[in-house]
């Protein structure tokens, strides 16, 4: 007689955002966790995220229970991987689809922070609940690859921006800084971005020019291989 049980299936979100660093003043990288509230792991960290309700996408139960958790409605959330080790639940087999979203800072602000949800710089955690740990280190690994190459630092910056925001966004990422005449010629020699013809307003001397994204120029895919995670 076969008494194996089956695995639950859940969803986790890891919510990444530019925020300045108190110390350097730098941006960086945070991304919120919430507190667990019940075993296991009752009062440590983790990703926002629960169950997988029978009637509910996976796409739609992570838009839920960051909305949830958090207050926040990001434009981008993209499935990230699955995470299936048998030992990464106490207590039962838990498979977590994982989603990760990206938010301006501006829309990061309005997030919900209290005693059980707070903002944590994502190169610096607490041991987190689970295997969330090691989540985030592949999510920042994703991150830092594909913002190298995709367009997608797009999703921390509004419709339009400057080539020095663009700048700062990939700094941040990449934890590194960048040659502002470099990296001006590199994207404006890639075709990636289009000068709008606006500047900003308000600013005293020459304002910068204001760019968008070329929709017209697909994203080339990378070489990379992904990290054996298990």
């Amino acid at each position: 007689m076969n008494t194996r049980l089956e695995a639950a299936l859940a969803v986790s979100t890891v919510i990444f955002a530019l925020r300045s660093d108190p110390g350097s003043g730098l941006s960086s990288l945070w991304l919120p966790l919430v507190r667990r509230t019940r075993d296991p792991y009752l009062g440590r960290w983790a990703l926002p995220g629960g169950g997988l309700p029978t009637d509910e996408g996976l796409a739609g139960a992570a838009a839920r229970a960051l909305r949830e958790t958090t207050g926040l409605t990001p434009k981008y959330l993209e499935q990230l991987y699955t995470f299936g080790d048998p030992g990464r639940s106490p207590g039962g087999r838990v498979v977590s689809v994982v989603y990760w979203a990206l938010v301006e800072s501006g829309e990061a602000a309005l997030a919900v922070e209290d005693e059980n949800v707070h903002w944590f710089p994502a190169d610096h955690l607490p041991p987190l609940a689970f295997d969330h740990n090691r989540i985030v280190e592949y999510a920042l690994w994703r991150l830092r690859t594909k913002v190298e190459y995709s367009r997608i630092a797009h999703a921390f910056l509004g419709e339009t921006f400057t080539l020095a925001q663009l700048r700062e966004v990939h700094e941040a990422v990449l934890q590194k800084a960048l040659d502002p005449a470099n990296f001006r010629r590199t994207v404006e020699s890639s075709g990636t971005v289009v000068d709008t013809g606006r500047r900003v307003a308000g600013v005293p001397h020459r304002p910068p020019r204001l760019y968008r994204y070329n929709d017209s120029v697909p994203a080339a895919e990378p070489g990379a291989l992904e990290p054996a995670i298990g």
